[in-house]
């Protein structure tokens, strides 16, 4: 059963209002199940997107870096809505079509993750040279130097412009309603165009993605300190 609480915090009186959707709290439930999915498959895609073009960007060959410098500023500088209508409407025109669960996760994935490989190429940028330099000295390959140094130190850096960006993500989610994939948003409409009951539907599904966006801050928020740990201990010593 869906119940609504309403707090008048002037008069300190609590109302409990039944909703009128008792018998289908199950539509809720599949809607915000779809935008978790979305959520966790676009992030795992997005942050490959992330570390492949943010270390391609500080690579030496001209053409990977160009390309994904190309990528990031294009995705950056065009609206999010108008790729996701352009990969779900536009690209099956030269090409098989593709299903609206991967079009809003391609089209969620690649717009923010062209703002998560600028922080992973700051984030390699704000290692310290002497760290570059002492890999070097011990002979280390390019590779070893970034899996073994760099990136682990590179990693604690990102995770808080990370936990902004999986927000950001979360909410760029709702635009797959556009290209018809019951997510909430979507689900939201399709309820109060039948049921005209604007003001419980879209209060519910606030308070929905209001705990899934809480549930992602807390998420990142114990991410960010299992790998700053390492830093106070060393502090500590």
């Amino acid at each position: 059963m869906i119940i609504i609480l309403l707090v008048t915090v002037a008069t300190g009186t609590i109302y409990f209002i039944q909703s009128p959707f008792v018998d289908s709290g199950w539509v809720f439930l599949d809607a915000a199940w779809t935008t978790v999915k979305l959520v966790v498959v676009s992030a795992i895609l997005t942050i490959f997107i992330a570390f492949t073009a943010g270390i391609g960007r500080l690579s030496p060959w001209l053409p990977i870096r160009w390309t994904c410098i190309v990528y990031v500023e294009i995705f950056r500088g065009t609206s999010a809505l108008v790729q996701l209508f352009w990969l779900f409407y536009v690209l099956p025109l030269f090409g098989p079509r593709i299903d609206p669960f991967t079009a809003g996760v391609l089209g969620v994935s690649l717009n923010v993750g062209a703002y998560a490989a600028i922080v992973v190429e700051a984030s390699i940028r704000a290692v310290p040279k002497a760290q570059y330099e002492a890999a070097i000295a011990i002979n280390m390959s390019n590779f070893n130097r970034m899996r073994r140094i760099i990136l682990p130190q590179a990693i604690r850096i990102m995770i808080p412009p990370f936990g902004n960006l999986a927000i950001q993500l979360f909410k760029l989610t709702a635009l797959v309603s556009f290209i018809g994939i019951s997510d909430l948003t979507y689900t939201a409409y399709q309820l109060n165009q039948t049921t005209y009951l604007t003001v419980q539907v879209f209060t519910i599904v606030l308070f929905i993605y209001f705990a899934i966006g809480l549930c992602i801050t807390i998420g990142m928020k114990l991410l960010e300190q299992h790998f700053s740990r390492g830093i106070r201990l060393g502090g500590a010593a």
